[in-house]
């Protein structure tokens, strides 16, 4: 089954033997990394489903949205980590760019790729972009918490040295205790799901709104996430990493929308025609 990691939480007492392979199907690996995140996209795509009706939008095009917006987020997952990989692994062997199974996806280049196929479907289709956004985004949030979990497989993505309680120790960390940011990332998009769902069922005011409180929301938790994490790229000169940065100007822009919209309520409602 490949390597196995000997895993422990010494503050939870809690021990435990992971493969990041799963199973093997004519010799070639499965790894538990991707049924993960097949397993968040099937959660978020049956709760989208289940809801489209509440957000006033038509299963069928709703369909035709998901498709396209899956395909373009995995390109745009792969093609954002190979982008910022520090090796020469994809420069010496491009073709390792295609074994996605391997792992390597990014989730701000998934969140772009699938913003971006979502919004060139609902031009088609004459349907509101936002509208789809805001189901959407509670999706999303399913996904990451899921997905996260493939971290963990694969022992990978952990930040730096910590007595937390949380305290993660394997042979990937050096046997070190290191904060688990994939339990962080994974328990505040959970948290973030319920807090926003029940949001979303009385209190939404306008297209868009839910968006924007999941980009607040997301953003803020992963600008602190990556402050710990050891495996980040760093803006040069400058103390704070890519993500980082990323990851405020969405909150700063989230909340900014979120309070003009608040005297303004307007501002974001456009039609799905003219968007």
């Amino acid at each position: 089954m490949g390597k196995i990691y000997h895993v422990e939480f010494p503050g939870l007492n809690l021990k435990f033997n992971v493969s990041p392979i799963a199973f093997k199907i004519c010799n070639i690996p499965v790894y538990y990394y991707g049924i993960l995140i097949s397993t968040g996209f099937l959660l978020a795509f049956l709760y989208v489903i289940k809801n489209s009706k509440r957000f006033n939008l038509e299963q069928d095009s709703l369909i035709d949205v998901i498709i396209t917006g899956t395909v373009t987020a995995i390109a745009g997952a792969r093609l954002y980590y190979v982008a910022f990989y520090t090796g020469d692994t994809f420069i010496k062997n491009p073709i390792k760019i295609l074994f996605i199974n391997e792992g390597g996806l990014a989730i701000y280049g998934g969140l772009i790729g699938a913003i971006l196929g979502g919004f060139v479907v609902s031009k088609i289709k004459h349907l509101n972009f936002l509208v789809i956004l805001d189901v959407a985004s509670l999706g999303f949030l399913i996904g990451q918490a899921i997905g996260r979990w493939g971290n963990f497989t694969n022992q990978e993505a952990f930040g730096t040295v910590t007595g937390s309680i949380f305290r993660m120790v394997s042979e990937n960390t050096s046997m070190q205790p290191v904060h688990p940011c994939f339990l962080y990332e994974s328990t505040w998009c959970l948290i973030g799901f319920i807090l926003i769902h029940a949001f979303s069922l009385k209190l939404k005011k306008y297209d868009g709104q839910v968006f924007l409180l999941y980009t607040l929301w997301y953003g803020t938790g992963r600008f602190f996430i990556e402050s710990l994490r050891t495996d980040s790229l760093f803006i040069p000169n400058s103390p704070f990493k890519i993500s980082q940065l990323i990851a405020a100007i969405a909150a700063i822009s989230s909340v900014s929308l979120l309070i003009y919209n608040y005297f303004k309520p307007k501002i974001l409602h456009f039609r799905g025609d003219t968007f």
